[in-house]
């Protein structure tokens, strides 16, 4: 939006020169902040007397978007964001970065600070933000880079996962050398096509996140050294350092190129630095770094783990499988689960198969128990993380434990130990009932193909496995969401549980990122279901925000006194539209949501929204209070304008989006919510919605 500029201050003196200055708002999910952050700045603007153009990021994609000729002649940019905006555009400017709260609360204060903020240099640090915890801000830069990396990562591992899958369900056979393709078939074509998604996924999940922290010169050096992790070959190691060398190479690429990029070179070189020289000297210097000192400590690990299984044949098989499954599920094709793995196999052609057997049922806890955990407890995920989740249990089914990688990359803290767990229990099970293993290969598929012996007890062994991995991450991933809310809530706007957010303190992933879904939903076209109430008494019946909104689901008296009970009456006041199926699942849904951030907008606002199948179709209420709710506002206003969505687990695009994008711009104008509180009646106040458009 670009607001008019005022006329400039006059006086007794010279006219001030005339200031452009230009704003970037985001938010996690992309909704409600963005919309009232670039309006509030705008209006800023406006009162004095300054030209701004404001582009909003927010989950419809990027609008008002600036172009070349804005930022040539701006006198600074604002960027109110709490996700990664590109920076690079701006080089040669003053920038502010600041969070999308401080744009909504202070757009004045911002406006004076810009014009005074350091100069962006390509590639270089951004500006602060206006908070000064650097504790805190640290927390979410390397949030925020993990999750762009495994938001990144998450289509290779589904990708080629799934095409392993496929041909070696339909075109493989069991060997003594494990389920092989014959050479030159489509099959064999379509296996190699997702062995490179298989190859390229942690080089994407490395350069990424080094993407995240130092921009695109760092993008080279991540990959190569994501690259050189996964290969052990070049470091003396039967196994690469899988996920978390890449993890660990794209923090290290990252913060190598931030290094680099703070020294001091002449104006003339300047220029060559982001595109040759940063990258050829990070890149070096990362990989002769991994070669030399990071590589032998992994070989080390490798050759002395296998030297201590190899003396643990003779022991309890009930303790060695247990032992077993742990190095399995650790790090999901690392040394650790490659030196397990390994030791399995190569015991098949001495004529020990029980010990295969045992990493066997191990295998595919990791993917079918973090599938498990998603359709156990949903709201804990992004819709991209629940679309994952299903994916890894097709994964799981094939012996393929990557499909579990996104979640360990995501929430290591959380999904390792689960996946630790798990696995170790099912490896305890197939020990303890000596199941035996003919091909060096896991997962319901070798049991299906007959390759295992003791069929029963190693599908107990699984979903024994798998149902511990899924409740445990779900209880660790709860606990870590409690914490979470028990710390001040900062500025970020609320968004789904598991984000990302990158992530995104810790900003919610809206995805993790890595990609992310809101937690409301419309969709576009539904009608108005009947017409009935005060405001239908009149006549015609007026229909707002798309036919969303009726006299039905309008009251101007909001009795609650309190957020729980306003939650409820405002539930039964959509159950008057005949769209809720069940009010007490709806208002349960609701307050969960509350749980994960308030959705109190400030200014008095607050729009509660629920998406479940306690609704038969989208519906929207509004209701005023006139004392207020206390809702936990940023802004420490009670709620006196409330609106509820309530939309159905399958109600899908971009319509609603863009109704609350509107409804968030024009609640920021002080005279529409003069009038929406100054009208009298249902029918009264339906009119002023009609202004929503």
């Amino acid at each position: 939006m670009t607001s008019p500029a005022g006329p400039p201050p006059t006086g007794g003196g010279d006219e001030p020169q005339r200031i452009k200055l230009l704003a970037v708002t985001a938010c996690p999910t992309g909704i409600a902040h963005t919309y009232m952050a670039a309006e509030k700045l705008a209006q800023a603007a406006a009162g004095l007397g300054i030209e701004m153009k404001v582009e909003t990021q927010g989950s419809i994609g990027a609008e008002n978007v600036l172009d070349d000729n804005d930022v040539r002649s701006a006198d600074g940019i604002i960027v109110a964001a709490d996700k990664d905006v590109d920076l690079s555009r701006f080089a040669g400017k003053r920038v502010l970065t600041v969070g999308v709260a401080e744009g909504i609360h202070h757009p004045g204060r911002l406006i004076e600070r810009v014009r005074s903020a350091p100069v962006y240099t390509p590639g270089g640090a951004a500006t602060g933000p206006a908070s000064g915890n650097g504790g805190g801000k640290e927390r979410g830069t390397v949030y925020k880079a993990l999750m762009n990396g495994v938001s990144y990562m998450i289509p290779f591992v589904v990708v080629g996962g799934l095409l392993i899958a496929v041909s070696l369900a339909l075109g493989g056979h069991a060997t003594a050398k494990g389920y092989v393709i014959p050479d030159g078939t489509f099959w064999a074509h379509v296996n190699a096509i997702g062995g490179i998604g298989f190859q390229l996924m942690i080089p994407i999940l490395s350069g990424y996140i080094a993407y995240a922290i130092a921009d695109r010169p760092a993008l080279v050096p991540g990959m190569i050294g994501g690259w050189i992790a996964n290969t052990g070959a070049l470091y003396g190691s039967q196994a690469g350092a899988g996920f978390i060398g890449a993890i660990v190479t794209g923090f290290l690429a990252g913060y190598l190129v931030l290094w680099i990029k703070k020294v001091r070179v002449p104006k003339f070189v300047q220029p060559i630095m982001p595109i040759i020289v940063i990258p050829i000297v990070a890149t070096t210097a990362l990989g002769l770094f991994f070669v030399y000192v990071i590589g032998k400590p992994i070989s080390w690990v490798f050759e002395h783990l296998t030297s201590w299984l190899g003396g643990m044949t003779g022991s309890s098989a009930v303790l060695l499988g247990a032992i077993l499954g742990l190095m399995i599920a650790f790090d999901m094709g690392g040394p650790v689960n490659k030196t397990a793995f390994l030791f399995g196999a190569g015991l098949i052609a001495s004529g020990n198969q029980t010990v295969m057997g045992m990493c066997a049922a191990a295998i595919p806890v990791m993917p079918l128990g973090q599938g498990l955990a998603t359709l156990i407890r949903r709201r804990l995920y992004t819709e991209q993380e629940r679309e994952t989740g299903l994916a890894a249990l097709f994964m799981g089914c094939f012996g393929i434990s990557e499909g579990a990688i996104p979640f360990a990359a995501a929430r290591p803290a959380q999904v390792i130990p689960a996946n630790m767990l798990g696995g170790a229990v099912a490896g305890a099970v197939a020990g303890l009932a000596g199941v035996k293993d003919a091909v060096p290969h896991g997962g319901p598929v070798v049991a299906v193909l007959g390759a295992v012996s003791g069929v029963p007890m190693f599908f107990v062994a699984v979903v024994i496995g798998a149902a511990v991995t899924a409740l445990t991450t779900v209880a660790l991933v709860d606990l870590a969401e409690r914490a979470r809310r028990a710390e001040p809530a900062g500025g970020a706007e609320p968004g789904p549980a598991g984000a990302g957010a990158v992530v995104p303190g810790q900003a919610r992933r809206e995805p993790v990122a890595v990609a992310v879904a809101p937690a409301v939903a419309v969709v576009h076209g539904a009608s108005a279901e009947g017409a009935a109430g005060t405001a239908e008494a009149s006549g015609e019946v007026p229909e707002v925000l798309s036919g969303y909104l009726t006299g039905r689901t309008v009251q101007v008296g909001l009795a609650a006194d309190g957020k729980e009970s306003a939650i409820r009456e405002m539930a039964e006041l959509l159950g008057r539209s005949g769209r809720v199926a069940d009010v007490e699942e709806l208002v349960a849904v609701a307050l969960r949501r509350e749980e994960q951030g308030t959705t109190g907008l400030g200014e008095e606002i607050a729009i509660p929204h629920a998406k479940t199948d306690a609704v038969t179709a989208p519906v929207v209420g509004f209701a005023r209070s006139a004392q207020g709710v206390e809702w936990g506002s940023l802004d420490g206003t009670k709620a006196r304008l409330v609106f509820m969505i309530a939309v159905p687990e399958a109600a899908a695009g971009d319509e609603h989006l863009r109704i609350l994008a509107l409804l968030s711009r024009k609640l920021m104008d002080p005279g529409f919510r003069e009038r929406l509180l100054a009208a009298e009646e249902e029918r009264a106040v339906l009119d002023v919605l009609g202004e929503v458009g």
